[in-house]
């Protein structure tokens, strides 16, 4: 199965300069645990999340409106084709210690596909455990 066939389309993204608070909201709003930061053309640039914008700014004693989420954001976003296989997805998240992999065509986000997307399958169970299994261990990636 394909990345493309489990992947969710309709990506909510902020752009570098969006604050955190604003970024907050967005998270709050959608029920989501990340957002790609993404360039005017779709080009993805970063990714924050609520993870993110408790330890590196509220703990830290930064202000939300005052804070870029570039400021913040992880740079060097791994992502994935939507043409690949999802076991190479799964297999990804495992080595990156990561539940969501933003999708990319030409550099540009398409999608983002979570670890339970994965696990909902039941095709793929094995994988998805797998890859909780390494995400879950110590070890920290990111």
């Amino acid at each position: 199965m394909l990345v493309s066939n489990l992947m969710n389309p309709n990506v909510v993204t902020v752009s570098p300069e969006t604050n955190i608070a604003e970024a907050a909201r967005l998270l709050s709003h959608y029920d989501i645990g990340s957002l790609p930061v993404t360039l005017l053309d779709g080009r993805l640039k970063g990714i924050i999340t609520d993870r993110d914008i408790v330890l590196r700014c509220v703990a830290g004693d930064g202000d939300p409106y005052q804070t870029n989420v570039s400021d913040l954001m992880t740079r060097n976003v791994v992502s994935i084709s939507p043409d690949a296989d999802i076991r190479e997805a799964a297999s990804l998240m495992a080595s990156e210690k990561i539940r969501r992999l933003p999708v990319t065509k030409s550099g540009k986000i398409v999608g983002i596909i979570a670890l339970a997307d994965i696990a909902k399958t039941r095709t793929c169970d094995m994988e998805a455990c797998l890859a909780l299994s390494k995400i879950s261990t110590s070890g920290k990636k990111r």
